[in-house]
């Protein structure tokens, strides 16, 4: 019998949850519809940490260093050393490295404007003034009003232990605002909360019964975040690197016309080379053809005649190593300027049209270097970054201190039967309440705002350093770049000298092989090669007076010449 009672009662207790099971609100069986099928449809569920990587390429590419034979990528069949020499001939010219397109002619001017208007570097660092900008008005953006909006259904089935209360509700919450921030930390808000509220409560006297209300309401700390300083400092420290935006963008711009600068002048230096490779070379084949000529009118042994010819040889592997260095030189120079009709594939041949003019130039060391300092974009980084820090340093003293908030609201009620009479009772102004509060909170230790207050003190005093240590070495800078032109200048007149006098030993020798006297084939092309390296002596020299131009210009934040240049962030 005790069996068979426990199996009835546990048969109704599955007749009562069966019943309960059938009066769950839909809303209850939706919520669980959706759980189920974002637990099933794994693309489609937002909280899911699956999948959250996917590779770019297998992991096996990335593992293997592919092998290249550069015969297969030979246009033409691959010629050992000894079949390509067997098949020179005496008088063999080396081919052009490529094949020379349209010369085009382009100044120092035209060089700089193109660096100017098209360079990738340059063109990038033109955006980060307008991402700065993006930081200041995001920080403004922090004082911006903003409306508020609530709403809120509630459905109360409760047991209770008197009639009085309700058993049964249905609460329905709305509630529209404007919440303003204030600079000075606090926050003023204007709410309107409507309510409507339904109940099975026989006691009621409204109902439904409809609430409104109309609430304002302030609240603003006292010492913590308190005034504009500190909730300011947000948008002080984003101008700032704004600024820095700006400096470092100038900078850039300063430090392309200087790469451009010495580019072209190297560009120059090395066309002068190949000149003088090419000029020795026709010198070594005017001996040569001296030498043929005195040899078949029995004048010198046929030795003499191999010796020219030796010295012809040599020549060559010049003209061949000052082609290699001028279209190494041209295509840095493309690369730069990035001018579209001078990609870095095409054959065109730059002109340099612009040429030294070097001067005599005595610097003030004392007053060159005191500008540099004062002009420097990395100076003023420096002094904006040292703003920074102290209003770090303020921020972390504030952020030291007790928060306390006082807060004050004020209402102006209305209840009625009906949503319409509710408004109008809380226009009668009839029913009003305000309170007023204050909070505190004291940090027990306080270590970690006096660990960032430390950390903002130290990062100063480092940037301090960091300021004398950049000083020292803009000083160091210019004192290298004006003792490089000053002895960049002798180099000219000592080369200029060298050259002269090696001009008239190339004369004199030429002329005494020419009448037969004790000379050799090598003792002029000993001649014409002193000629040659006096020339290039010379050449190197005007090029590197012209870049300790350049460098003094870049070391006082400057350019050279008399034309401003003015830029604009890219939008």
């Amino acid at each position: 019998m005790i069996r068979i009672s426990n199996f009835k009662s546990q048969i109704a207790n599955l007749r009562f949850l069966i019943r309960n099971l059938r009066a769950i609100p839909f809303s209850l069986c939706l919520c669980a519809s959706v759980v189920a099928w974002l637990s099933s449809c794994r693309n489609a569920n937002p909280f899911t940490d699956e999948d959250f990587y996917v590779p770019v390429s297998e992991e096996g590419d990335r593992r293997t260093i592919e092998a290249v034979e550069l015969t297969d990528h030979s246009t033409t069949p691959p010629v050992s050393v000894e079949d390509a020499a067997a098949a020179m001939s005496q008088d063999w010219k080396p081919a052009p490295i490529i094949e020379p397109g349209a010369p085009i002619e382009l100044s120092l001017a035209e060089v700089r404007a193109a660096a100017l208007a098209n360079n990738l570097d340059l063109r990038v660092a033109l955006y980060d003034p307008s991402i700065s900008q993006t930081f200041i008005d995001e920080e403004r953006a922090r004082f911006e009003w903003a409306f508020t909006a609530n709403a809120r259904h509630n459905e109360i089935d409760a047991p209770t232990a008197s009639q009085l209360n309700n058993s049964q509700a249905t609460l329905d919450d709305f509630d529209f605002g404007v919440s303003i921030p204030m600079r000075t930390g606090g926050e003023v808000a204007v709410n309107l909360p409507v309510s409507r509220t339904s109940t099975n409560n026989q006691f009621s006297t409204l109902n439904p019964a409809y609430e409104s209300d109309l609430r304002f309401s302030i609240s603003h700390p006292l010492l913590r975040n308190a005034g504009v300083r500190p909730n300011t400092h947000g948008i002080r420290v984003a101008r700032w690197q704004a600024e820095i935006s700006d400096a470092l963008t100038k900078l850039e711009a300063i430090r392309v016309l200087a790469i451009a600068d010495r580019a072209y002048w190297r560009l120059y230096a090395v066309r002068k080379a190949l000149e003088v490779a090419q000029q020795q070379y026709e010198l070594a084949f005017a001996q040569l053809e001296r030498a043929r000529r005195l040899f078949n009118a029995g004048e010198v042994p046929g030795l003499d005649v191999t010796r020219a010819e030796s010295g012809v040889a040599q020549t060559l592997e010049s003209i061949i190593l000052a082609e290699n260095e001028l279209l190494a030189r041209q295509r840095e120079l493309k690369v730069i300027i990035n001018r579209p009709d001078l990609p870095v594939g095409s054959t065109n041949i730059i002109v340099p049209t612009t040429e030294p003019n070097p001067v005599l130039l005595e610097l003030a060391r004392s007053d060159l270097s005191d500008f540099a300092v004062s002009n420097r974009m990395e100076m003023l980084e420096q002094e904006i970054r040292l703003a920074i820090d102290a209003s770090e340093i303020d921020f972390a003293r504030n952020q030291k201190l007790p928060l306390v908030l006082v807060d004050y609201s004020y209402n102006v009620n209305g209840l009625s039967g009906n949503l319409g009479n509710s408004f109008d009772s809380l226009g009668s102004n009839r029913f009003q309440d305000w309170s007023a509060g204050i909070s505190v909170e004291i940090p027990l230790g306080n270590e970690a705002a006096e660990s960032r207050l430390e950390r903002a003190i130290l990062s100063r005093v480092q940037r301090l350093a960091t300021r004398q240590q950049r000083e020292l070495s803009i000083r160091q800078e210019v004192e290298n770049a004006v003792d490089s032109l000053e002895s960049n200048w002798q180099r000219i007149l000592a080369a200029r000298q060298s050259v002269i006098l090696a001009a008239e030993v190339l004369a004199g020798e030429e002329r005494m092989y020419g009448v037969g006297e004790d000379r050799t084939s090598t003792d002029v092309l000993n001649a014409a090669a002193d000629l040659a390296d006096a020339q290039l002596s010379e050449i190197r020299a005007l090029v590197d007076y012209q870049i300790s131009q350049v460098d003094i210009a870049f070391a006082t934040g400057t350019i050279l010449g008399q034309t401003l240049v003015t830029w604009e962030p890219l939008e």
